[in-house]
């Protein structure tokens, strides 16, 4: 059991990795097939560029604890997921919401000031971790300077992406 939630909690680290590369690299360093959708959120920020993962990412971990059960890859690959899902709270509340906790206004200002300011840095959305350890985060003058004008940002009214897709895949015929 606790060998286990190691191996979770390995996983939901690891997700933070994935996260950084996937937005950083992927959508921003280099033209990948993240990009566009990525460049369609930092359009319009209502826009989840991560909603058609959610699909075969449970299909895969379903599959997965289908035919392995607890499996220590299965269990990994679940604390993975698990940060995904994190992230998608994380994010969607920065985008929408006032924020809750002292934590989560820190969150939300870096990721405005990526938005609104420094497009080319600050790519961490759960944590900053890596935008320290791969030099993305700006000096922290700078870095003042930009989340407070990530903190002026007000939340978005209405809704994003997810509900008109939810509607559309809903609605009678």
């Amino acid at each position: 059991m606790l060998l286990d939630l190691l191996i979770f909690a390995a996983g939901l680290f690891a997700w933070t990795l994935v996260e950084y590369v996937i937005h950083g690299v992927l959508g921003h360093a280099h033209r990948t097939f993240v990009t566009p959708l990525h460049d369609v959120h930092h359009r319009d920020p209502r826009a989840v560029f991560a909603l058609g993962a959610w699909i075969p990412t449970a299909l895969v971990l379903a599959s997965a604890l289908a035919w392995f059960g607890l499996a220590p890859g299965v269990v990994f690959y679940g604390g993975i997921v698990a940060g995904f899902a994190v992230y998608e709270y994380v994010h969607y509340r920065i985008h929408f919401a006032t924020r809750l906790f002292e934590v989560e206004a820190r969150l939300r200002a870096r990721h405005l000031a990526h938005h609104v300011a420094e497009p080319d840095a600050i790519f961490g959305v759960t944590t900053r971790l890596w935008d320290v350890v791969f030099g993305t985060e700006p000096e922290p003058a700078r870095m003042r300077e930009l989340a407070a004008i990530g903190a002026r940002v007000a939340p978005l009214a209405g809704s994003s992406n997810l509900g008109r897709a939810i509607r559309s895949h809903t609605a009678a015929p």
